[in-house]
């Protein structure tokens, strides 16, 4: 089946994501609508001036020096504090990157209320300068009535704007506000990543049938491997424009990576079939992975794993010693593997409108992201019975919602590697005995799911992660 529409206009999201870490996209719309503020006040003073529309007396500016007075002020005082809110700014952005990681400045900078607070006093600073600049001397001079009352306006709003900015940054730095954000950012990429496919939708089929089998001996013997040209984080797949090609070119493309992982140049990035076809893709292959320094929210729904991993592993180290920080971040991380525990992970096969496989996916591990939200939190609590039992209990929570017998067995693995941690770090043996009470809760739980006597739990209908959307209640299938 083909991408549908959607999908295809889905794609840009790498573009999106880059547009929305900036710091000046929002300031610039400000300023262009400022412009367009200022030309619909200048010529509405213009037919004022013109006698052509008459305003009301509490409207009107005594004289043209009374006007650039009252502009001046209001420049130079919005202009100061656009210099305060930058420099909040940047505080809030170092005592980010110090607390939590340098990779939580990402965070910081898409926030668009920050975003939108330099904006709007960026905008009202450019109006006060326009309307400043348009009052004439003369016989009769020129004042821009009307333009002068909407500068007075704007400064209103922005003392309410200058407060809701201080409220804003304060609540914006506190941990649990951090960590919930990403882990909204995680139930999105879940959600975005990994949806419920009916079968007979145009987006990735999970097909284990003897085509693929077929294609797949077909790419591993007669296929061509096709190296990749640049160096970097891979942030975005165009899966449509891949899809593209390989029909205007009659291939089969399998992908061997996925966002998130780090391409070096020289090594594989896809491979091609038939092998003959392989040069006519080769410019569009590269094009369609989008490269850079770091990793991105886009179809990467390991990145803010790790981002909540770092948090918690931060809090965990001697110099922090935040045990219930790195509590939070378990039970956000806990939160995300539920959600994906019950979706399909197999790999994505997307099919041209004749049904022929044209692109297959890198398969999307669920033993990969298990291991990456439990391995280092691991590592870094032992001798700590609090982290060992929270991990255990998030575990055990985390079964309930798996859908096949192997995921199952990846979390039964960390159980196992978990107690033996505690049995050689925790000197005490009641807080040994509780870890064990826990493992002995989760091992009975994935051997009641395998026996058929138990049945999973869904969400039905979740809202993402540490969104303010109510949540349904968990349901059992």
């Amino acid at each position: 089946m083909p991408l549908d529409d959607s999908r295809r206009r889905r794609l840009p999201s790498w573009r999106r994501e880059a547009l929305r870490t900036t710091l000046w996209l929002v300031p610039m719309l400000c300023v262009a609508a400022a412009l367009v503020l200022f030309a619909v006040t200048y010529s509405l003073d213009e037919a004022v001036y013109r006698g052509a529309l008459v305003l009301p007396s509490w409207i009107r500016t005594s004289s043209a020096d009374g006007g650039r007075e009252i502009l001046i002020g209001i420049a130079a005082a919005v202009i100061t504090v656009v210099g305060v809110v930058f420099s909040i700014t940047i505080l809030a952005l170092t005592l980010a990157s110090q607390q939590f990681g340098p990779r939580m400045l990402r965070t910081f900078i898409r926030d668009f209320g920050t975003q939108l607070t330099l904006g709007v006093f960026v905008g009202s600073f450019v109006f006060a300068v326009l309307a400043l600049g348009s009052i004439t001397d003369g016989a009769r001079p020129f004042v821009p009535h009307i333009g002068i009352s909407v500068a007075e306006a704007l400064m209103f709003v922005d003392i309410a704007v200058l407060i809701y900015f201080i409220h804003h940054i304060a609540v914006t730095i506190q941990l649990p506000e951090v960590i919930d954000r990403i882990a909204r950012d995680l139930g999105r990429a879940i959600e975005e990543c990994f949806p419920d496919v009916p079968t007979d939708s145009g987006g990735p089929r999970h097909d284990a049938s003897a085509q693929l089998s077929a294609a797949d001996a077909a790419l591993a013997v007669d296929g061509l491997t096709v190296f990749a040209t640049a160096s970097g984080y891979l942030q975005f797949v165009g899966y449509g424009q891949l899809m593209e090609i390989a029909e205007a070119t009659d291939t089969v493309i399998r992908l061997v990576h996925r966002p998130g992982h780090f391409i070096v140049a020289g090594r594989p990035l896809a491979r091609v079939w038939p092998a003959e076809r392989a040069f006519e893709v080769v410019n569009s292959l590269a094009r369609a992975h989008i490269t850079g320094p770091q990793r991105t929210l886009a179809q990467d729904p390991v990145f803010p794993i790790d981002q909540l991993v770092e948090i918690g592993i931060r809090a965990l180290s001697p110099a922090v010693n935040d045990t219930f920080t790195a509590l939070t971040c378990i039970d956000w991380l806990s939160d995300g593997l539920c959600r994906i525990s019950g979706q399909v992970l197999a790999e994505g096969v997307y099919r041209d409108r004749d049904g022929r496989i044209r692109l297959i996916e890198f398969d999307p591990s669920y033993a990969r992201m298990v291991n990456r939200a439990f391995d280092k939190v691991r590592q870094s609590s032992r001798g700590m019975p609090a982290v060992l039992i929270r991990l255990m209990d998030s575990l055990a929570h985390i079964t309930e919602y798996t859908r096949e017998p192997e995921q199952r067995q990846v979390l039964r693995r960390q159980a196992e590697m978990i107690l033996r941690a505690a049995e050689d770090s925790i000197p005490e043996p009641e807080d040994r005995a509780d870890v064990r009470a826990q493992f002995e809760r989760m091992v009975a739980v994935v051997d009641r799911l395998d026996s058929g006597e138990g049945r999973r739990r869904t969400w039905v209908g979740a809202a993402p992660a540490g969104s303010r959307r109510r949540r349904r209640r968990p349901v059992v299938d």
